[in-house]
Parts: C-alpha cells; structure tokens; sequence
C-alpha cells in the first residue's frame, strides 16, 4: 500500500509540474500572439478611436455650415430675383 501512494504522490507531482509548465507556456503563446497583433495593427497606420471621432466632429460641423451657407444663399437669391 504504501508504493501505491508514494506512485500516486510522484504522479500527483509530475502532473502539477506538467500543468505549471502548460501555464507558463500559454502565457508565453499569448504574449507572443499580443505583440504580433499589436505589430501587426501598427503597420497598418489605423487611426485611433480619438482621431476619428475628433474627424468625425469636424465633418459634422462642416456639414451643419454647409447647410446654413446653402440656406443663406437661397434666401439672398430669392431677394434678388424677387
């Protein structure tokens, strides 16, 4: 009896270290995964979420402008030709 658990206590043992080890090594991939990705991401010159919506305010402002010139410019037509 006592060979079967000293057997089970090295197995127990070997397996805690195997998962440890399987641990260390998803960490590893991940991190890896991460940095290739973030490379990746950075070469492709993406705009942050920051600039695009600063961009996004502009144009919509630029839009609204847009709208109040056309309208101020049909109004000034319509005097003249009236």
């Amino acid at each position: 009896m006592q060979t079967d658990n000293r057997l089970l206590d090295d197995l127990s043992r070997i397996a805690t270290g195997a998962l440890g080890a399987l641990q260390g090594v998803k960490g590893e991939v991940e991190q890896a995964f991460r940095q290739r990705l973030e490379k990746g991401l950075a070469e492709m010159d993406l705009v942050t979420r920051e600039e695009f919506e600063a961009v996004k305010a502009m144009a919509e402002a630029a839009r609204e402008e847009n709208i109040r010139l056309a309208e101020r410019l049909a109004a000034l037509e319509s005097k003249q030709s009236g």
